[in-house]
């Protein structure tokens, strides 16, 4: 098989010319939830001169006062709940949600009730209802609602929505997506992520709505129609696994949540859909992303450790028109943009706000990406495939 790189990448490359930032006209954000993913937000926020940060709010008291005292904002006020900090503050531009997965709907509704503009993190909701819940909020304020799916303002994943959105591969009609770690349920700083009442959702939660969101967001984001799902929890539920991460045994009788999940999904437009994720497993890769279509097959590799990015050069597999003959091209890795993805995943949001744009990471999509996990779900819990159902909004 022939091999070559593609030189001429233009066509196929986002714009990232930086705008100019309005320092005369600052927005005022507050942060609900102040635990791990509140630190990469304060990270960013702190590099943006029209953001100015009122209040943090966390249920557990002290931990809002000592998560901004330690980022530099001692003199914020800090409240035990985002009800309270939405009270206290009516002139609340924006707030980043970054509690636990099932704080995400009722903090984000209580936000948008309160015509607050919200960026809430990944995943969107537990559950479809409560995602359906949420977009109902969202209409009826006429705020900016976007979920924190950081990947999307990374140069090569929107390279490959371009790439595919192009027409280069064809009819797309086959899928095979995921990602895995060998080793890697987060609970670094104890156990949201792993208990049922907190989570709800484990690693289809945390790692697999990225796989998703990466193939979907590529095709257009079509309808799910049926799924057939499976999950377990072999690893999380063994005590072995926690005293071999230095952990507590204990954390196996917690552990309530799924650390590997697969499904097949049937999409609009004929797709089929071939998902997996695990946070371990005794394998050292869930497999390549591949996408297939008519005219041309694209690898995407993956990564040791799965989290949301795209592995190395992706390569596009064709047959030349009218010939026999195979070709492999490659395609290079850009370059990261001067700021990370994470910034632009909070400045995107923020710029929303200030020019009367829209959503960049939109809940009209997730609420396809969190469907097909819940159908997942559901799947797996009563053994057979069903149809995928989401309310009218």
């Amino acid at each position: 098989m022939a091999e070559k790189t593609i030189s001429n990448l233009d066509a196929f490359k986002e714009d990232h010319s930086e705008n100019v930032i309005d320092t005369n006209k600052k927005l005022k954000v507050g942060i609900i939830g102040t635990g791990w993913i509140a630190g990469s937000h304060m990270n960013e926020l702190k590099k943006m001169p029209d953001v100015e940060i009122v209040g943090a709010a966390d249920l557990v008291p002290g931990k809002a006062k000592k998560f901004m005292t330690d980022w530099g904002f001692p003199d914020v006020p800090c409240y035990l709940s985002g009800h309270e900090m939405l009270e206290a503050i009516p002139d609340l531009d924006a707030v980043t949600i970054c509690t636990y997965n099932k704080q995400h709907a009722p903090c984000a509704i209580d936000a948008l009730e309160h015509g607050v503009n919200v960026l809430l993190e990944k995943p969107f909701t537990v559950t479809t209802e409560e995602a359906v819940e949420v977009m109902r909020a969202e209409k009826k304020s006429g705020k900016i609602l976007s979920i924190g799916f950081q990947p999307r303002f990374n140069p090569n994943m929107q390279m490959l929505k371009k790439f595919v959105q192009s027409g280069e591969l064809g009819k797309i009609y086959y899928i095979q997506t995921g990602g895995g770690r060998r080793r890697g349920i987060p609970a670094p700083f104890g156990t949201s992520f792993i208990e049922e009442k907190t989570a709800g959702i484990g690693a289809m939660a945390d790692i697999g709505c990225y796989s998703l969101d990466m193939v979907l967001n590529a095709v257009g984001y079509p309808k799910p129609l049926t799924v057939t799902g499976y999950k377990s929890d072999f690893f999380g539920k063994d005590p072995a696994y926690w005293t071999a991460e230095n952990k507590p045994a204990e954390y196996a009788d917690l552990f309530g949540v799924d650390d590997f999940a697969a499904g097949f999904i049937r999409l609009e437009g004929g797709i089929i859909l071939d998902f997996r994720i695990s946070w371990a497993m005794n394998m050292d890769t869930a497999g390549d992303t591949l996408i297939l279509g008519t005219k041309g097959g694209l690898r995407i590799p993956s990564t040791e450790c799965w989290n949301g990015s795209i592995g190395g050069p992706m390569k596009v597999y064709r047959t030349l028109p009218n010939t026999t003959t195979e070709v492999c091209w490659e395609i290079p890795m850009l370059n990261n943009t001067r700021e990370g993805e994470f910034y632009y995943k909070i400045r995107n949001f923020l710029d929303a706000i200030k020019n009367g744009g829209t959503s960049p990471v939109p809940s009209s999509q997730i609420l396809y990406n969190q469907a097909i996990i819940d159908g997942i779900v559901k799947s797996s819990n009563c053994g057979h495939e069903i149809e995928i159902e989401i309310p009218e909004v």
